[in-house]
């Protein structure tokens, strides 16, 4: 503790670091693992109760036609190890397959079997009840603010964007 802190009262203290509980990086992650913590409850209650929030980010990142390994890793921000057990996660659930690349035989892509596609629909579907119940707790105005906030913010830096 510096000596500046030192001479401080507690309160002024817990004042002076009140930022980082209040800052706007805070609240937005703290709403995010509300949202997410909804859909895995939904997903579960749907019969999917295997899905993790980790299994959500292969697949949010995951092209319905296939994705190489190295493009989903780059896509979540993530070594190709770990999106590789991310990986192998979700074929033992049965989620995702391997297969080879038709355009390079070197490379292998990564798909959603039919399981798969059925659990995306799902999750979809869990996405669009947790999204109504924050629209109605929230109310339309401030949803469609978040939303289109977010949407201009965010707009640089979506790692789908650098494919399109």
């Amino acid at each position: 503790m510096t000596a500046r802190n030192q001479r401080k009262t507690p309160a002024a203290r817990q004042t002076a670091t009140a930022w980082r509980h209040a800052n706007v990086g805070r609240l937005l992650n703290n709403a995010v693992s509300r949202f997410e913590s909804r859909v895995l409850e939904l997903m579960a209650a749907s019969g999917h109760g295997g899905t993790r929030i980790a299994h959500v980010s292969l697949t949010r990142n995951l092209d319905v036609e296939g994705t190489r390994l190295t493009e989903l890793a780059r896509r979540a921000s993530m070594s190709k190890q770990a999106m590789g057990e991310l990986v192998d996660q979700c074929a033992v659930l049965g989620l995702v397959v391997r297969e080879a690349d038709p355009n390079d035989g070197r490379a292998r892509l990564v798909r959603f079997t039919p399981a798969g596609l059925k659990w995306l629909q799902a999750f979809g579907d869990a996405v669009d009840v947790a999204e109504s119940e924050m629209r109605q707790e929230l109310g339309k105005a401030t949803m469609d603010a978040i939303v289109q906030g977010l949407s201009a913010y965010g707009q640089r830096f979506d790692p789908l964007e650098e494919d399109r």
